[in-house]
């Protein structure tokens, strides 16, 4: 199986991820028979380790590792996990958390841990002095680190139960290292590559700042970009706990985490100003939209999480099933899916077109408002749901739209 097809398959994820977001919303629309909740963790399992996770492992094996004669390795990593995700694709609707969701899951972290062996074993000397390789490498850290978060809800269910307390935070553990931990990381990574690897047409020679290792930032503008960021990566996990009502200085360090990242962007963007301008003309004019969206929704979630920091919002948000749904929509079917729709069209993956895009974006804002709407000024009552189960399909729509777009192709 070569990695377009590998692609596919992450889309056919996708597309089950949007099929049972639209079930979840028929439960307030209908009655349905069915378990809520299982249905909720088969639908988050699938999203973050069918999707995304297929998604990123696919493009970073293509670009640091394609070339080192390790397909054979990577294909059996590849379908182990597969495995995996379909097991828990088919146990955790009818079973929720029990043996065989526990096996397959279990299974699964084995395999991420497999393919960071695997890229760090074969990664070259040269690719290693890359301010990209190393954003990848840190992202897969966090994902491991991530993996804590599951490992603990074993020992915290036979001892404390699911009611506690350190059950859900050992739940929103694992969120946060993987949606603004891995997957951010990861995403910024992938944008390296991309400056790295149009070094030759977006060179400001007057600047200087090339040396033989196709960096885009001064080495000291990189470092203090890269550690400003990802301790606020581990700081800014403080807002999960936030829902106890902890000290305020849990609030304080949740803030500061958020500034930190807040400078950090601030940072990358005077740093390489220059090039967004000259890259605009070597993207097409949809990846062009694309990298512009990403942005303004990035800016906004660290706006999001400085003001979510402070004990008024906090504790808003924490008693707000809506808002955090919007917001955690917000980073995966904007930021995060949106710049996989983007990498895989810079990298010559697949293309999306204006139209089926535009149809994304829309089933994207009708939601967010809608759960942010609700949040805010509780619209909750029959007309809200429909019209809410109406907008999330269509995801569905469009999504198909892109998938059957590349098996035209």
């Amino acid at each position: 199986m070569n990695l377009k097809q590998q692609i596919k398959i992450a889309f056919g994820y996708f597309f089950i991820v949007a099929l049972l977001g639209v079930f979840m919303r028929m439960f307030h629309v209908v009655d349905i028979t069915f378990n809520y909740k299982n249905i909720l963790h088969t639908h988050s399992h699938i999203a973050l380790l069918g999707w995304v996770y297929t998604a990123l492992t696919t493009l970073i094996y293509k670009l640091f590792l394609s070339e080192k004669g390790k397909d054979k390795t990577f294909n059996k990593l590849f379908w182990s996990t597969q495995i995996s995700i379909i097991g828990m694709m088919f146990s955790f609707p009818f079973t929720g958390y029990a043996f065989f969701s526990i096996v397959f899951s279990t299974l699964f972290l084995l395999n991420s841990y497999g393919f960071l062996w695997l890229f760090l074993k074969h990664t070259s000397l040269e690719q290693k002095q890359l301010y990209s390789y190393k954003l990848i490498r840190a992202a897969l850290w966090l994902m491991v680190f991530s993996s804590l978060g599951p490992w603990a809800l074993g020992i915290i269910m036979n001892t404390l139960g699911s009611s506690s307390s350190w059950y859900r935070n050992a739940i929103y553990f694992f969120l946060h290292f993987q949606y603004n931990g891995w997957f951010i990381v990861a995403l910024l990574g992938l944008f390296f590559v991309v400056l790295e690897k149009n070094k030759n047409s977006l060179v400001l020679l007057e600047i200087g700042l090339f040396k033989n290792k196709g960096v885009f930032i001064l080495e000291k503008k990189f470092k203090l970009f890269y550690h400003l960021f990802l301790v606020g990566v581990f700081l800014t996990f403080f807002h999960s706990v936030l829902w106890m009502k902890p000290s305020i200085l849990f609030n304080t360090l949740a803030l500061v985490g958020s500034i930190l990242q807040f400078a950090a962007y601030i940072v990358l963007l005077e740093s390489i100003k220059h090039f967004l301008k000259r890259l605009k003309g070597i993207l097409t004019k949809i990846e062009n939209q694309l990298l512009k969206t990403v942005k303004l929704l990035f800016i906004l979630k660290l706006i999001f999480q400085i003001v979510g920091s402070f004990p008024v919002i906090a504790n808003l948000v924490s008693m707000n099933k809506d808002l955090i749904i919007a917001y955690l929509h917000w980073v995966f079917l904007g930021i995060v899916s949106i710049s996989i729709f983007l990498f895989l069209s810079v990298f010559k993956f697949f293309s999306i077109s204006k139209t089926t895009y535009k149809l994304y974006f829309l089933a994207f804002l009708l939601t967010e408002i809608l759960l942010f709407g609700n949040g805010i000024f509780s619209w909750s009552g029959d007309l809200y749901y429909l019209v809410l189960f109406l907008a999330s399909a269509v995801f569905l729509v469009a999504i198909g739209g892109i998938i059957q777009s590349q098996i035209k192709k």
